[in-house]
């Protein structure tokens, strides 16, 4: 049970990562509201 548990532990870890990811590298559609960012999260934006 616990290879199970942990198997499914790495596949949230990645898909977090994941989504964090493409929330980083996108902006807001809507004008007046993008939320801040935390410090973390930033050093995963695309170098330009």
């Amino acid at each position: 049970m616990n290879k199970i548990a942990e198997k499914c532990s790495k596949a949230v870890a990645g898909l977090a990562l994941a989504v964090t990811k493409q929330n980083v590298n996108s902006t807001c559609m809507f004008v007046m509201y993008q939320p801040e960012l935390p410090e973390n999260a930033k050093m995963l934006k695309k170098k330009k």
